[in-house]
């Protein structure tokens, strides 16, 4: 009767568990998202944005990857607790998941530089033609599917956003609007499995939307600051 007790509790105990990692996770993403308008605020330039310096740079960075790429991973982090029996594996989970986009972001400050319309319209078109390529299909896959580690799942889930997320930089990467419209993007590629009638479409508008930015720049909104 002891043993009949105590898997029941085990198995009413289980839904409990995945349900608080579910609210920890996305609710962590909110408040991060709290935090990133308040940081950014007043700091977008669009192409003529400044990082400022590292520790800046990287206090906002990181914040900002948590509030957009960690309700995408809520199946992920799920998993890794259903399997492990428990959430004592998720912090370290969810930590090198982010670790991954951290070091993404010593790679943008180290390669970014204030910019001109033309080239953020290059790296916008690139963007789109990498959503069609097959790298993309395969780290789209590994990324929907998980891994054993978070660094693994990072990495996976970088190569599939790697061109958002280029785009997001070269369009204005201190931007509100831009870092919602990635995200959203980003959160419907991990959670809906690829499908030609959206994923091309998609593709071809961004690489529109690259094409316009070249053709008349000044109609994008908060692309350029005025004086420019």
């Amino acid at each position: 009767m002891a043993d009949h007790g105590f898997t029941s509790t085990s198995a009413a105990a289980r839904p409990a568990t995945l349900a608080a990692t579910l609210a920890g996770t996305v609710g962590l993403a909110a408040a991060c998202w709290g935090v990133a308008v308040w940081q950014m605020t007043g700091m977008d330039m669009g192409v003529a944005t400044r990082l400022g310096s590292f520790a800046f740079f990287a206090a906002v960075w990181v914040v900002m990857m948590a509030a957009m790429m960690l309700p995408g991973a809520a199946p992920a982090v799920l998993r890794r607790a259903r399997d492990t029996g428990g959430v004592r594996a998720v912090p370290l989970f969810v930590g090198s998941y982010l670790a991954v986009w951290a070091l993404a972001g010593i790679a943008v400050y180290a390669l970014y530089r204030p910019h001109g319309p033309v080239a953020a319209a290059v790296v916008v078109i690139a963007a789109g033609v990498y959503e069609l390529t097959p790298l993309k299909g395969y780290f789209r896959r590994r990324c929907r599917e998980g891994a054993r580690s978070g660094f693994g799942f990072g990495l996976c889930c970088a190569g599939s956003s790697i061109g958002l997320m280029a785009m997001l930089v070269a369009l204005g990467v201190m931007s509100v609007t831009w870092m919602l419209v990635i995200a959203i993007v980003v959160l419907a590629q991990k959670l809906l499995p690829p499908k030609a009638a959206v994923d091309v479409p998609l593709a071809l508008a961004i690489t529109g939307l690259g094409i316009w930015i070249i053709l008349v720049p000044s109609s994008v909104p908060g692309l350029t600051p005025p004086m420019m």
